[in-house]
């Protein structure tokens, strides 16, 4: 099959990688779309050479494993997890397999991800999808992700909830915000179209912040960007009690001033990944037609586009997600 390969000056080459076969207790899927993620953004300069990314996808079922016929047929359309995990530790049997010791993270530079024509996926990790969903099931795993990070802030109805970094993490914090109760969520952003589009998403209003006042006094503030002095900004935004969700992917060492989180008594958590029960409800989301998908795409490539794209995204300002699509 053909595949977008990481390159050792960490651009991506199509290459011919041999066809995935199912073990016992898997299935393969023809990739339909893969969107590009924040992280593969981040991390595609740090990997080695011969990494496949991609790990936000969906797909058609293909081939399964013998242990997954009962449930399983080839046709079906699906999107799964981007991991592989034991099945029986406290963290698996909590259904948050992202913690399981001998868990194996699709697309991010263990196993091969979804930037190819096919990829494998653990059957029980995997949930089936309406035709109609189409490539927008690729957004699965993001609105997983935003699902999460609300859920880890212990949302009220009622709270008022910020918003820092209005990209596709922070789209799908909103949506999730408003959609369990949240009374205001501010998106704050310093790009401009950003800003402009987070209506859509369910945010009630939008903080620019080059030039208006720092936010203060929210109940919950989900930090969204990743970069350095994000995490204190989130807490300086937090009202006393208030509480703190860090879903950035940062990978700087970063400083904070804790007196300030102490003397408001601040709870900071860190978010990451997604429980099964996370994903399966994001995917009956996009079913319901209970968002606008549309919204979150603003560009489609093939295979060899995936270069162009993340060159793109690197440097545009109006982007939100750009899906890969191996079969055209």
């Amino acid at each position: 099959m053909r595949a977008a390969v990481l390159t050792e000056s960490h651009t991506f080459e199509i290459a011919d990688v041999p066809d995935p076969s199912p073990r016992p207790d898997e299935l393969v899927l023809r990739v339909n779309a893969c969107g590009i993620c924040g992280s593969d953004l981040k991390m595609h300069t740090m990997l080695p050479a011969g990494v496949v990314l991609g790990h936000e996808f969906c797909g058609e079922v293909v081939a399964v494993g013998a242990d997954g016929r009962e449930k399983w047929r080839e046709g079906r359309q699906a999107a799964a997890l981007p991991l592989t995990a034991c099945g029986t530790c406290r963290w698996c049997l909590a259904d948050e397999p992202a913690h399981c010791a001998r868990v194996d993270l699709l697309g991010v530079g263990a196993s091969p991800g979804a930037f190819a024509e096919y990829v494998r996926v653990a059957a029980d990790r995997t949930v089936a999808l309406n035709p109609a969903v189409g490539r927008f099931g690729a957004l699965v795993e993001p609105l997983a992700v935003g699902l999460h990070t609300v859920a880890m802030g212990y949302i009220r109805a009622g709270d008022n909830a910020l918003v820092i970094g209005g990209g596709n993490i922070g789209l799908a914090v909103t949506v999730w915000a408003r959609r369990l109760g949240a009374r205001e969520v501010v998106v704050s952003d310093p790009i401009a179209a950003r800003r402009a589009i987070a209506g859509t998403f369910g945010a009630t209003g939008a903080h620019d912040p080059t030039t208006d006042e720092p936010p203060r006094n929210f109940d919950v503030v989900f930090e969204c960007v990743g970069s350095t002095g994000m995490v204190q900004a989130a807490i300086d935004a937090a009202a006393t009690r208030g509480r703190v969700v860090i879903a950035g992917l940062c990978i700087a060492p970063d400083t904070v001033v804790p007196v300030t989180a102490l003397l408001k008594e601040v709870e900071v958590r860190f978010a990451v990944y997604y429980r099964g029960s996370e994903f399966a409800a994001a995917a009956a989301l996009l079913e319901s037609g209970g968002i606008d998908a549309d919204a979150f795409v603003t560009g489609q490539v093939g295979l060899d586009g995936v270069s162009g794209a993340f060159e793109r995204l690197l440097t545009s300002t109006g982007d939100r997600k750009i899906l890969v699509t191996p079969h055209g």
